[in-house]
C-alpha cells in the first residue's frame, strides 16, 4: 500500500514537471516570437535569404512582375549621382532587395477594375480585402492633385535630395542633433513627434508625419502628458496615412473635404482638430498596399508573418523605408541601435523607462535591418554611448 502511494505521489510530481517543462518551452517560445530575436547578422541576410512557401509569397512574386517590366525613371537615373542608388547598385545583397519601380504611394490613377481585383484577396495593409469597395474608390479619386503620386518635387532633375527620419528613441535626449536634423532637405516624423522644449535634440523641421489613423489617436492619448497635444501642422507639413485598416481610408476621405468622419470606429470626429479645415489635397499622401508588402517581404519577412493578421511593419520602419525608396541620402535618428537598453523609451520621457516591445512589430529584426543598411552605407543611422 505504501510503495502504491508514493508511486502514485512519484507520477504526480513527474507530470508536474513535463507540465512545467512544457509551460517553460511554450513562454519561451512564445516570448522569441513576440520580440523576434536576431543574434548576428548572418542569422538576419539568412532570414532574408529564406523563402516560405505561402500564397501571400507567390501572389506577390507575381504582382512584382507587374513593376519589373516599366521603364526606368527619371529618379532611377540619378543611381549614378547619388550615394543611396549608387550603394544599392553596388552591392549584390541590396541590388536583388531595392525594387525603386514599386510605387510608394497611392492615389487616384491606382484604382481600376482590375486593380480592385488584384488587391481585394489582401489584407490591409498589404491590400483591400474586406474593404467597402466605394470607400477606397471614393478616398483614391479625391488624391487627384498632380503631386498625389510623389512625395516631392526635385528643384533639378539631378538634384541629390537629403531626408532624415526622426523617430522618437531615447537616445536622441541630450543628443544636440536638431540643427542636423533641421539641415536635411525634408524631415519625416512619426506618432508622438514632440519638438517643443526639444529643438536642440530633434530641431524643428517638419516636412512629413507618417501614421496610422490608430497611431495617431493614441499618441495623442498616451503622450498628451508629454507635451504631444497636436500633430505638426504648417502649409509645409504633408500628412502620410498608412492604410491599415478602414479607418484611414475613411478620416482621410473626410479630412479632405472638410466633414466629419460619417462612419465606423471614428463616426463623428472631425478631422480638422488635427489637419486643420480643408487643408489642400496636396497635403494627403497615402501609402500603397503594394509598397507595404513589396518592403515586408524583401527587408522585415518575420516569422510574425504567420500572424498576418496581427504583423505588420511599425511606423518608424515605413516611414523610414518610404525614404529610402524615395530620397537620395538618409539619415535616422531615434531608431534602436544596439545599446538601446541604455536609454529611456523615448526622448521625452520624464524618467527613465524601458524600451516596450510589441506582438505586432519585431523591432529586433527591424534594428538589425537598419544595422545592416548602416554597414552597408545606403543610409546614416545616428548612434551615440550612453554618457558616464
Amino acid at each position: 500500500m505504501i510503495y502504491v502511494l508514493e508511486l502514485r505521489n512519484m507520477m504526480i510530481s513527474l507530470r508536474k514537471c513535463v507540465f512545467l517543462a512544457g509551460a517553460i518551452c511554450v513562454s519561451v517560445t512564445i516570448t522569441m516570437i513576440m520580440y523576434g530575436q536576431y543574434y548576428d547578422l548572418n542569422f538576419f541576410h539568412n532570414r532574408l535569404e529564406s523563402s516560405q512557401d505561402t500564397e501571400f509569397d507567390n501572389i506577390w512574386t507575381c504582382d512584382e512582375e507587374l513593376w519589373d517590366n516599366t521603364t526606368a525613371t527619371g529618379e532611377e537615373k540619378l543611381e549614378g549621382l547619388c550615394p543611396l542608388r549608387k550603394a544599392v547598385k553596388k552591392d549584390d545583397f541590396l541590388s536583388l532587395r531595392f525594387n525603386f519601380k514599386v510605387p510608394v504611394l497611392q492615389w487616384a490613377g491606382s484604382f481600376s477594375h482590375s486593380e480592385w481585383g488584384r488587391l481585394e484577396t489582401y489584407m490591409p495593409p498589404y491590400g483591400w480585402k474586406g474593404l467597402p469597395q466605394d470607400v477606397v474608390r471614393s478616398t483614391l479619386a479625391l488624391l487627384n492633385d498632380s503631386s498625389s503620386s510623389r512625395l516631392f518635387e526635385r528643384r533639378w532633375p539631378d538634384q541629390c535630395v537629403r531626408c532624415a527620419v526622426v523617430g522618437n528613441g531615447g537616445i536622441l535626449r541630450g543628443s544636440k542633433q536638431g540643427r542636423a536634423i533641421d539641415s536635411h532637405h525634408f524631415v519625416f516624423r512619426v506618432n508622438g513627434a514632440i519638438t517643443k522644449h526639444f529643438e536642440e535634440d530633434v530641431g524643428t523641421k517638419t516636412s512629413f508625419y507618417g501614421f496610422t489613423t490608430n497611431t495617431m489617436k493614441n499618441s495623442l492619448h498616451f503622450y498628451r502628458k508629454d507635451g504631444f497635444t497636436k500633430v505638426p501642422r504648417g502649409r509645409r507639413v504633408r500628412y502620410i496615412f498608412i492604410p491599415s485598416n478602414e479607418r484611414d481610408y475613411v478620416m482621410m476621405s473626410a479630412a479632405i473635404q472638410g466633414l466629419n468622419v460619417p462612419s465606423g470606429h471614428d463616426k463623428g470626429d472631425w478631422p480638422s482638430q488635427y489637419f486643420g479645415f480643408k487643408p489642400p489635397v496636396k497635403h494627403f499622401k497615402m501609402l500603397h498596399p503594394d509598397f507595404i508588402t513589396y518592403v515586408t517581404q524583401r527587408f522585415l519577412k518575420s516569422p510574425l508573418l504567420k500572424y498576418s493578421q496581427l504583423y505588420m511593419p511599425s511606423t518608424g520602419a515605413l516611414m523610414l523605408l518610404t525614404a529610402l525608396h524615395m530620397c537620395d541620402q538618409v539619415s535616422a535618428y531615434g531608431f534602436i541601435t544596439k545599446n538601446f537598453a541604455d536609454f529611456s523609451d523615448h526622448y521625452y520621457d520624464a524618467v527613465k523607462l524601458p524600451l516596450r516591445f510589441y506582438a505586432n512589430h519585431d523591432m529586433q529584426m527591424e534594428s538589425w535591418l537598419w544595422e545592416v543598411l548602416h554597414a552597408r552605407k545606403v543610409m546614416s543611422l545616428y548612434k551615440r554611448t550612453k554618457e558616464k
